[in-house]
């Protein structure tokens, strides 16, 4: 077919909706390799919109190209924990192998090279995406292969070969090489599960027992704010619509966190479950998951699990037997952007446009999706309901602390023997985890993400908890003999920079000032100032609209409050009273030139 066939094709596909414009531009991208600008303007007349319309939700996610990227597309992480495990060295045997640099396209279009933040493998690092699949575990000896099976021609099946993970990574319709590492897994989210036992029980009750429950047990977000459930859900059932939805935020793009992707592989029926007993609760008809486009390699078998939810009435019309209980559940990936985990974003992203977080109120629960009432809870929130439906209150509340009950699954990755996956119950100390992950000599632990804390080893018997520290899941191990700001602080500060939406103008500006000013100190070429500058940036900051803007410079505030020493030693020492602000050798360079005459 024609590229304007491809188009109308795809787009019929999805009824012609704008709102599905995230759909039909991922589509179009897999047929047509990238999006161009003949492209856009055909979507445009299509949809009949603006071309504006798409062009702004095409130029604002980091997977979507408008041009050629190589019939095989790499898309190496550049994350803190990849160059611990040997990213630079990789990415230079990409280099070498494909005779072109990151950013550029072989000469012979055969292998694109690209750089992309965290994709989810923090315990299998270097790895990359290659046309979409995962290849984790990368030494350079095997980007060289991989380069040389390319320009062979391979398929992806072939360039993986055979030895695929553990568990459903394994599944006929996965067939990654991914591996779980479950290190320890607990009593909620991988314990006994039997799926559709929790929907037969939930049936049998109201809607109001079921909130009543969930309230009961003290069931908070796991996604890192801890807003109750319940409430939330009570919320969404006394608010006002036409239509009501249940999101499932599977955008787990916090570096150093990769819970959802495992509980996705291992446990997809307990979060779809989890999210027909919310829509029981709210009054729900539709259920939308939203999974980072960095997990697309999971579509088809999260799609059959869906199907065969359906055949089994846990999804669709009249579940369970209970006349006008109509509820099903769609699949929406995202293109890369890290702000798209916010819930509203998430909201816009899945509407078809920019993942730009909304001014609140309204909340999502009073108008969300197509300004509808909407719920968006996190993976394991889900899970956790399903758990509290299933095994009871008293069950769930004896886990945990005051006020964190039940479990918490942690990523725990960096500088240590095991990383991976331990699902624990609220309450363990940061110490507790170093050593089931076997750390050793550690200069700091990054808590929830660039986003949390850097705390330093007079913190370590802090507990994991909302009422201490409160995390959506990533402990990321940094080792003595890293250089924390070089190798981790920098790392993150360009992270933040790079996934500023640009909304709001602090985050905005604050985030790049913020990068250039600790290159300097980095460089030794820093002020006292500098570093008093960064700290009052910090309650500007706070005016920005989402998480992302009101947290991007923690990663900096945290380590100047935990970790003066790092700062103070690279300061330049030097009178400032002294130190010359003006070059006037440089700033006479045009006129020397030009007259020929010297600048003394």
């Amino acid at each position: 077919m024609t590229s304007p066939e491809i188009i109308e094709t795809i787009i019929a596909r999805y009824q012609g909706d704008e709102t599905r414009l995230m759909d039909i531009l991922i589509d179009l991208q897999d047929e047509l390799g990238h999006l161009s600008s003949e492209t856009v303007v055909q979507i445009a007349a299509a949809l009949k919109i603006p071309q504006v319309n798409v062009e702004q939700t095409v130029s604002f996610y980091h997977f979507f190209a408008r041009e050629p990227r190589g019939v095989y597309t790499v898309y190496l992480n550049n994350s803190v924990v990849a160059y611990f495990r040997g990213a630079a060295e990789v990415a230079a045997a990409f280099e070498e192998a494909a005779q072109c640099r990151f950013g550029e396209v072989s000469a012979d279009g055969v292998v694109g090279l690209f750089q992309t933040a965290c994709i989810g493998m923090s315990d299998q690092e270097p790895s990359a995406l290659i046309n979409g699949h995962v290849f984790p575990r990368l030494t350079p000896q095997r980007a060289r292969e991989l380069v040389e099976g390319m320009r062979a021609g391979w398929t992806i099946l072939e360039l993986k070969g055979t030895g695929f993970g553990d568990g459903n990574n394994a599944h006929p319709l996965v067939r990654a090489l991914v591996r779980n590492h479950i290190r320890v897994p607990g009593l909620t989210v991988f314990g006994e599960y039997h799926p559709g036992e929790a929907i037969a029980k939930v049936t049998q009750m109201s809607s109001g027992e079921v909130i009543a429950t969930i309230k009961a047990a003290s069931v908070r977000g796991r996604g890192g704010a801890g807003f109750p459930t319940g409430m939330k859900w009570e919320f969404a059932r006394r608010a006002t619509g036409e239509m009501k939805y249940i999101f499932c935020n599977a955008d787990e793009g916090e570096p150093g966190t990769f819970k959802d992707r495992v509980i996705l592989t291992e446990r997809p029926q307990m979060v779809f479950e989890g999210m027909v007993i919310a829509a029981y609760a709210v009054g729900a008809r539709q259920g939308i998951l939203y999974v980072r486009n960095e997990y697309r390699y999971l579509h088809d078998y999260l799609e059959s699990v869906l199907e065969d939810m359906r055949r089994r009435n846990l999804l669709g019309a009249s579940i369970g037997g209970v006349p006008g209980f109509h509820f099903d559940v769609s699949i929406q990936f995202g293109a890369g952007a890290y702000v798209c985990g916010e819930e509203s974003a998430l909201i816009e992203s899945a509407e078809g446009k920019r993942g730009e977080p909304r001014d609140r109120p309204p909340f999502p629960v009073e108008k969300g999706y197509l300004q509808q009432p909407t719920v968006v809870n996190n993976v394991e929130t889900l899970c956790s309901v399903v758990q509290v439906m299933l095994k009871g209150t008293d069950w769930y509340n004896r886990m945990g602390t005051e006020q964190s009950k039940g479990t918490k699954v942690l990523s725990i990755s960096g500088d240590c023997d095991r990383p991976g996956i331990y699902e624990v119950e609220w309450g363990f100390s940061v110490r507790d985890m170093l050593a089931m992950a076997g750390a050793r000599d550690v200069q700091a632990v990054q808590v929830g993400g660039p986003s949390g804390a850097c705390i330093a080893p007079g913190e370590f018997d802090r507990v994991l908890a909302y009422e201490d520290l409160a995390t959506g899941g990533s402990l990321i191990i940094i080792g003595r003999h890293r250089d924390l700001l070089r190798d981790v602080v920098l790392n993150f500060t360009r992270f933040f920079r790079e996934e500023s939406c640009g909304a709001c103008v602090p985050c905005r500006a604050l985030t790049g000032m913020a990068q250039r000013i600790l290159e300097r100190i980095i460089d030794g070429k820093g002020r006292a100032e500098d570093v008093e500058h960064l700290k009052s940036w910090l309650g500007i900051m706070r005016y920005n609209r989402c998480g992302l803007g009101q947290t991007a410079l923690h990663p900096i505030t945290s380590t100047i409050k935990n970790f003066p020493h790092l700062y103070e030693e690279r300061l330049d020492q030097s009178d400032p009273r002294f130190a010359p602000t003006f070059d006037l050798a440089a700033a006479l360079e045009d006129y020397a030139a030009a007259t020929g005459a010297g600048t003394e």
